[in-house]
């Protein structure tokens, strides 16, 4: 136990909110959470998981030693750690020796530390050799980090600090609800109108982060693109470009002209169902503002165009000027914990340390000296996530998981919950018995934020250290020292240190002179600096808090416009389903819910799965607010309550995905891939309703 304060950060999402923890009063936890107002991210503020999140030490809602499935039970039941990774490195031997490498999958998370992250690519790399190996934060944010590569050539959420936000002229906000996804963000856009600022919302909900906008676009879901190439197509014909910008810092401008051109406004309208003159208006405000941002999120990205939508709302900000100058520019509002972090360093399937590609010989060369083996060694890159869990006991015959619960959270989760139960060997590192670790073969323990040492990067591209501040139960082990157990049982005596600095150290010198160049950042210069932005390629630099000031990140520094088109989503509705469903998050709870479900508070505030709909929708449908009713997509069937609001497009309904049971929201989402970035369409799919009873 603590004797005194620890600073460190939330463990949810990834604006990493600086907390101190000390030690409970009056024994009625583990630790207390205290405001920490000199970090200047939160400022001291916290929303309700942030300040419940010590619930989830407790003893009595996490794990707190291994399990193993027991053949004359099917139950699973108590084991040894001996036990345990005995049988985990038996089960990937046995199916490696039988299938190849890549008959052995490995799963990651988002919410792993850059440490953890690191590790478990090095393991699937160099012990399994397989390629078969993502993480979950697929499902976040690729489609920016693929439009941010082909546009800037590097991919970093928000390529300047919150702070900044505050002082812009315009921020056009694209798929988020800050108000309810990160709370402590939402003062960013208040201080914004406070200065005079301008705030314009695209939302088909009226959500609370709606209801701030000085003009809130509401368009249907999925037609994202076909407005961004609108307003472009306006700031064209009203002679709203900044030719001088075009001109001297980017390439392509005349292919992404042409393409927009082809999208007039009574077509946009037509398409999205936003009247031109709010078209108008919102180009108006956007051009009129010296300076000015776009932000997007899940919305726009989680399609099966996410990239392309993407690159359409990048292409508005290269053409008005809005980009590569002090307080201007687009940048993508990262979801999970360690989203930024977790994607640089090899737990995706085609990257190596540094945000290195694993195609590139000298990337492989360089990592694999860092490794200490032969480049050709190194497999190739793999499956994406879906593809990756749409393969499992077929190309795939066993999985090692680490972080994500796939039941709730992939798409189409019905079908990936079959995959998960044909695999012929499931191991699930984790910290509490969440749905997917309740299939698993083995489950292994493992140690929480504040048990823990590590790092992890922020949206800002902030590297931040999270510092143990208590000692976890006897029986759960840190995921460092599971790696390194499997490493040594599968003949790897060296390489996997379990101690989180001497990683690290490590991983500064493989990501040394990649884009994510972490080289010069030390655990004690973050802990004295607040955090330090990467790239930052020696101990002397200042580290990188805003990019693109004087030239963008590819060969020639000009960013690129990448010319789009708009077209239809994976799936549109029709007559047997003619109605829009969108997914996304509530304040109350996280992610998966594998987590924010074991704290009482939270589920007191959200305790369930619901539909929200349209006063009209509901009226034609003849349910009530509360009563049960059924989406229906052609994957599957959902239950969940009415919620009537007239916040809401009457062709779309809203379900929240934090939960399993009958009102799974992914049961109905299609997996619909998009062809760059292998992001799913969680955001559109088409559905009809049907009245439910109780019970059904």
């Amino acid at each position: 136990m603590l004797a005194a304060t620890t600073s460190t950060h939330c463990p949810y999402c990834a604006l990493q909110c600086g907390m101190n923890l000390r030690p409970a009063e009056g024994g009625a936890g583990v630790v207390d959470v205290v405001e920490r107002t000199d970090f200047p991210v939160n400022r001291g503020a916290l929303c309700g998981k942030g300040r419940t999140a010590p619930a989830v030490l407790s003893s009595q809602v996490r794990l707190t030693g291994p399990l193993i499935r027991r053949h004359a039970t099917g139950g699973l039941e108590p084991a040894t750690w001996e036990e345990a990774l005995r049988a985990v490195a038996d089960g990937l031997r046995r199916t490696r020796e039988a299938y190849g490498p890549d008959g052995v999958g490995v799963f990651g998370g988002g919410g792993l530390t850059n440490e953890k992250a690191y590790t478990l690519g090095k393991f699937a790399r160099i012990v399994l050799g397989t390629s078969q190996i993502d993480y979950n934060g697929r499902f976040c944010m690729s489609s920016a980090a693929a439009a941010g590569m082909k546009a800037f050539g590097v991919d970093r959420g928000l390529p300047f600090p919150l702070e900044d936000i505050p002082r812009t002229g315009c921020v056009i906000l694209v798929g988020s609800n800050l108000a309810e996804t990160m709370p402590p963000a939402l003062r960013y856009l208040t201080e914004l109108k406070e200065n005079g600022g301008r705030l314009i919302v695209v939302d088909p909900r009226r959500t609370r982060t709606a209801e701030q906008a000085d003009l809130h676009l509401a368009p249907r879901p999925g037609t994202d693109l076909a407005l961004a190439l609108g307003l472009l197509h306006l700031v064209v014909a009203e002679g709203r470009t900044d030719e001088d910008f075009i001109r001297e810092r980017t390439t392509g401008w005349e292919d992404a002209r042409a393409a927009a051109m082809s999208h007039w406004p009574a077509l946009v309208e037509r398409i999205t169902g936003i009247p031109v003159p709010q078209l108008r208006e919102a180009v108006r405000m956007f051009c009129d503002a010296e300076s000015g941002m776009v932000l997007t999120a899940r919305g726009p990205e989680q399609q099966s165009k996410g990239t392309d939508t993407v690159g359409a709302w990048i292409n508005l900000c290269l053409a008005t000027g809005h980009a590569g100058r002090p307080l201007s520019g687009y940048g993508c509002l990262t979801g999970q914990g360690n989203g930024q972090g977790g994607r640089e360093h090899g737990q995706k399937a085609d990257q190596l340390p540094g945000y290195r590609k694993l195609d590139d010989p000298e990337a492989r060369a360089h990592v694999a000296a860092v490794w200490g083996v032969d480049p050709d060694v190194l497999p190739g890159p793999g499956r994406s996530a879906y593809e990756l869990l749409d393969a499992l006991g077929q190309d795939v015959k066993a999985l090692l998981l680490m972080g994500s619960n796939p039941v709730v959270s992939a798409p189409r989760a019905a079908h990936i919950e079959e995959r998960l139960k044909s695999l012929d060997f499931l191991a699930v590192a984790d910290v509490v018995l969440s749905e997917t670790a309740a299939l698993a073969d083995v489950v292994l323990p493992v140690t929480q934020w504040a048990e823990e040492t590590g790092t992890t990067t922020n949206l800002e591209g902030r590297v931040l250290l999270r510092q143990r501040a208590i000692t976890p139960p006897e029986g759960v082990r840190s995921d460092l020292e599971v790696l390194h157990g499997l490493a040594g049982l599968l003949g790897w005596e060296k390489g996997f240190p379990t101690d989180p600095e001497e990683v690290f150290e490590e991983l500064r010198r493989a990501s040394a002179g990649g884009a994510a160049d972490y080289s010069g950042i030390s655990y004690r210069r973050i802990a004295e600096e607040d955090g330090v932005f990467w790239p930052c390629p020696d101990p002397q630099h200042p580290g990188t808090p805003r990019l693109f000031l004087d030239r963008f990140a590819t060969p020639d520094g000009r960013a690129r416009f990448v010319p789009v088109t708009h077209r239809a989503a994976g799936e549109e509705t029709d007559e047997a389903y003619p109605v829009v469903l969108t997914t996304g998050r509530v304040v109350s709870q996280y992610q998966s819910g594998a987590q924010t479900r074991r704290v009482a508070e939270l589920n007191a505030a959200a305790p369930g799965p619901f539909v929200e709909l349209h006063p009209r929708l509901a009226e034609r449908l003849g349910v009530a607010e509360g009563e049960p009713v059924a989406v229906v997509s052609r994957r599957g069937r959902a239950v969940a309550p009415a919620r009537i609001t007239t916040g809401i497009r009457p062709d779309t309904v809203f379900m929240p995905f934090h939960w399993p049971g009958e009102g799974r929201a992914n049961t109905l989402t299609n997996p619909a891939l998009d062809p760059t970035s292998r992001m799913p369409e969680f955001k559109v799919c088409a559905v009809r309703l049907e009245r439910a009873v109780e019970g059904d």
